[in-house]
């Protein structure tokens, strides 16, 4: 390695002559693969959470989306604070909170602990350390090297697939607490290697926090996501008996989505005088005046919401429905990390001249695609293992082909500053993706099985007018037939109407579950209207 480029990572280069610098993107990488990999230990422990701290699926589905929701919430703030005191401080900062958050995880007596201390402090630590990811690659890297920098941090979702099935053996052979202490060292790690990070030549300069800023985004991203992650338990309407509160006489799912979307708008005319007046703004106008920018945004969201569907929809029917231990489920990674890390690193390196509209189109085409043989191999009682893996490799497929463009078309498009400043936004994107996967199709599903599962039960002429309103006051959750029994045990009912209700709900999570699928897949075309806009391709450089 180019002793001097080391010195000097920032200097102005042809794109032929810079040297790759490889121990820097060593370490994001093993950053990024660390928060995919806290996620997938999540998915993977769905059957301890249920066993050990007694979590619902409302819980789990809770516990899911707390992480993406933070740092939904404040990695525009942690995109910020790097622009102002550096991005190699706020990535030290982000993986020693990201330790101390698995360390709570590791020790939680409750749920209660679980998401609100372990995953909160996890989503605060990420909220530092990706954007910092994202932020420090313009300074490090140029030309023709930053897009093969962006495609290795792409391509870590990728590696990352090798940490759930490592995670599974250990979950298999010591137990979920010990996994979430292997994932605490892990962070430590990767803050020790973080001291060897070559010097930048970021620019110093005072720049003003924007307070009001976070805090209009962290109200409204909570408010919209919290409100989506209630309609299953709450109501969409007509509140269930774990509605915590009523407005005006209906469920808060709506009204309080409806607050957050009017917060962030203003959010958004408050940037604009914030940017006005001081230079800098937690939402620069350029994300928002630049179409490429917006389609490159859209495009990191999208890969996340596709990664949220998976982590609602199928790894906890697949250990809660068909039984599969956390190392079968540990085993998918690795089908849907090969092509994931093959493509996001390989598009750009082996394809420096492919169109990034058309990569990206290519893509959004794939994980639709996936979605839908997911869908296709769930069954009654379990899933088929053919399409399960099938689906997981078209998931990577999808997911590499996106992740290899998805970044860089949005440095491309922006000055320099911006392009830096852009990690804090690309990573809420993808987190707030993420979010709204787990809630609005956790929601569609577990909604579904409930309300499915009382409409059919009133449609019964075998299941009595008592059972019908006992059903009316109860959350059904995902689970097995024999969970979904227990669940209704201390119902008095005849053995006929046991049968009749427990073959109901068998049928009611299997549609909704196919439901979700769906929804999930037209979301994802959905993004095919915004590629138009990605022109750009390449940066002019001085």
């Amino acid at each position: 390695m180019n002793s001097a480029a080391l010195a000097h990572p920032g200097r102005s280069q042809s794109a032929n002559a810079e040297k790759f610098l490889v121990l820097p993107i060593v370490i994001l990488i093993l950053a990024q693969m660390g928060a995919t990999g806290d996620n997938g230990a999540l998915s993977l422990a769905t059957s301890a959470l249920t066993h050990e701290l007694g979590a619902t699926t409302s819980e789990i589905q809770l516990a899911n989306m707390v992480y993406p929701l933070v740092g939904g919430a404040f990695m525009i703030a942690g995109g910020l604070v790097g622009t102002i005191v550096g991005w190699k401080k706020t990535f030290r900062i982000g993986t020693l909170l990201c330790a101390a958050g698995e360390v709570a995880l590791a020790f939680a007596p409750n749920m209660i602990v679980f998401i609100w201390v372990g995953r909160v402090l996890v989503g605060f630590g990420a909220s530092f350390m990706i954007p910092s990811v994202l932020g420090l690659i313009p300074l490090l890297y140029h030309g023709s090297n930053r897009t093969v920098a962006f495609g290795c941090i792409g391509a870590a979702s990728g590696l990352s697939a090798v940490l759930p099935l490592i995670l599974g053996v250990v979950m298999e052979t010591a137990g979920m607490r010990v996994t979430f202490l292997v994932l605490g060292v892990y962070f430590i790690t990767v803050f020790l290697f973080s001291l060897s990070l070559p010097a930048t030549n970021q620019v110093d300069e005072r720049l003003r926090f924007d307070g009001l800023g976070v805090a209009l985004a962290a109200a409204g991203l909570f408010m919209v996501l919290i409100g989506m992650s209630g309609i299953s338990s709450w109501g969409l309407i007509t509140p269930l008996a774990a509605c915590p509160f009523k407005i005006m006489g209906i469920s808060p799912a709506l009204p309080l989505i409806a607050c957050g979307l009017v917060v962030l708008a203003v959010l958004v005319r408050v940037e604009g005088e914030v940017e006005r007046k001081h230079g800098i703004a937690l939402l620069p106008s350029a994300f928002l005046r630049t179409p490429q920018v917006l389609a490159g945004l859209v495009a990191n969201a999208l890969t996340f919401f596709f990664m949220g569907a998976q982590s609602i929809l199928m790894a906890p029917y697949l250990q809660l429905v068909a039984g599969w231990t956390p190392i079968d489920v540990g085993t998918i990674s690795i089908v849907t990390g090969v092509p994931t890390f093959a493509l996001a690193l390989g598009i750009p390196k082996l394809l420096p001249r492919a169109n990034p509209r058309h990569v990206i189109q290519a893509g959004y085409l794939a994980m639709a695609l996936a979605l839908g043989v997911m869908a296709m191999s769930v069954t009654i009682d379990g899933a088929n293992a053919a399409g399960v893996y099938l689906g997981a490799f078209m998931a990577g497929v999808g997911a590499g082909t996106v992740s290899s463009h998805a970044s860089n078309i949005v440095a491309l498009a922006l000055p320099e500053r911006e392009a830096s400043q852009s990690g804090g936004i690309q990573t809420t994107m993808r987190n707030v993706g993420q979010a709204i996967g787990v809630a609005l199709l956790g929601a569609i599903l577990l909604f579904g099985i409930t309300s499915t599962v009382r409409a059919r039960a009133a449609s019964d002429p075998s299941i009595s007018t008592e059972v019908r309103d006992a059903l009316s006051g109860m959350t059904v959750d995902l689970g097995s037939d024999a969970e979904f029994a227990a669940q209704i045990k201390d119902i008095p009912m005849t053995a006929t109407e046991r049968h009749a209700l427990v073959n109901i709900q068998a049928r009611a999570r299997f549609d909704s579950t196919r439901t979700a699928y769906a929804v999930g897949a037209v979301i994802v075309l959905l993004g095919l209207a915004t590629t138009p806009a990605i022109k750009t391709a390449r940066k002019q450089e001085g």
